[in-house]
């Protein structure tokens, strides 16, 4: 049975960017962990007993980053399933993709995680050493790129 996991990519816009180029003023949201290689990655976590993927990406997301859910904006039509090996187990992780509201919003890191950037795509994608991550951050990028 392969380990599920949940989380949000979030992302945010400089107020300053213009708006015929949108996509210039996108910072994506990466954590470091605090364990192992300390990759960094967007906000997620297991799955809990009883509780569905949706709901699970938003508690992960309030714990490991500070973020509540009435402070971002889910964006419909994106939803990104990835499958890879973690520890030797198969693991299947499911993306949202959500805007915070305020530029600004503080971000309240736990334990797990010991350092947190706002980055352009480019810049989150050197981060993210998955090759998987980078082509999530790209395709959600793309997907809001779409959008407009």
């Amino acid at each position: 049975m392969a380990v599920r996991a949940c989380g949000l990519i979030i992302y945010r816009r400089l107020q300053s960017a213009p708006s015929s180029k949108v996509t210039d003023g996108i910072e994506y949201l990466l954590l470091q962990t605090s364990y192992g290689t300390h990759h960094w990655t967007p906000p997620k976590g297991h799955v809990d007993p009883g509780e569905d993927d949706l709901q699970t990406a938003f508690r992960e997301t309030q714990e490991e980053a500070g973020l509540q859910a009435n402070q971002l904006t889910l964006i419909e039509g994106y939803k990104k399933v990835l499958h890879y090996p973690a520890h030797g187990k198969p693991k299947t992780v499911v993306y949202w993709l959500a805007e915070v509201k305020d530029y600004n919003t503080e971000i309240k890191l736990s334990e797990e995680h010991q350092a947190f950037q706002w980055l352009k795509l480019e810049d989150a994608c050197k981060f993210a050493a998955y090759e998987d991550m980078q082509t999530t951050l790209k395709e959600a990028h793309e997907f809001l790129c779409s959008k407009k």
